[in-house]
């Protein structure tokens, strides 16, 4: 069967790479706007699965995973702020918190028609941060397509106290720990 990240995220691409397994991308014509009411948890769950499933039609013979990432503070869903004066706001606001990143992961099986996912939660503390900090952060590495305005993975990493979750991967946008289980339910062996 084929592979098929339901994505156009460099840092989805990246981490799947890291399996190496070969792998196809497509891009899944979602709506991501949260429904009334609707928490972290489920948009981050709801999203993964309508990413996998949108592009199953594509792809009649394929595994298809679809992943979505949540931000959010006290009940605050943050997004990506999109350009330099919301990311300010984002990381004035995130000074001395901790956020809960929700990742949603689903495999769509589309010869089956059917799909399991897991939401893998990481906790990070942010330590207080001034206005040079924030300033000089951003001019250096423009994290506006990242949601709470900081790339762990990157130069992001000094402005946090700790990152604590069951999967590293899950806080970039792909939890490889959580695919590897899923994948090998359906047969396919990573190593």
């Amino acid at each position: 069967m084929n592979l098929i990240l339901a994505s156009t995220s460099k840092y989805r691409r990246e981490l799947l790479e890291r399996l190496q397994l070969p792998f196809q991308t497509a891009k899944p014509d979602v709506d991501e706007s949260p429904l009334p009411g609707e928490g972290a948890e489920s948009i981050a769950t709801r999203l993964s699965e309508a990413k996998a499933k949108a592009v199953a039609a594509q792809y009649p013979n394929a595994l298809i995973i679809g992943s979505d990432q949540v931000a959010a503070v006290e009940g605050r869903i943050l997004g990506k702020p999109g350009t330099h004066d919301k990311a300010v706001e984002q990381l004035r606001f995130l000074s001395g918190r901790t956020v809960d990143f929700l990742t949603g992961i689903c495999l769509h099986n589309s010869t089956t028609g059917q799909s399991a996912g897991r939401l893998v939660p990481c906790r990070v503390g942010f330590r207080k941060l001034d206005e040079q900090t924030i300033e000089r952060y951003l001019r250096k590495e423009q994290p506006y397509d990242c949601a709470a305005s900081a790339k762990a993975e990157a130069l992001g990493i000094a402005l946090l106290t700790g990152i604590h979750g069951e999967d590293p991967s899950a806080l970039i946008g792909l939890p490889l720990i959580a695919l590897v289980d899923l994948l090998q339910e359906q047969g396919v062996s990573v190593i």
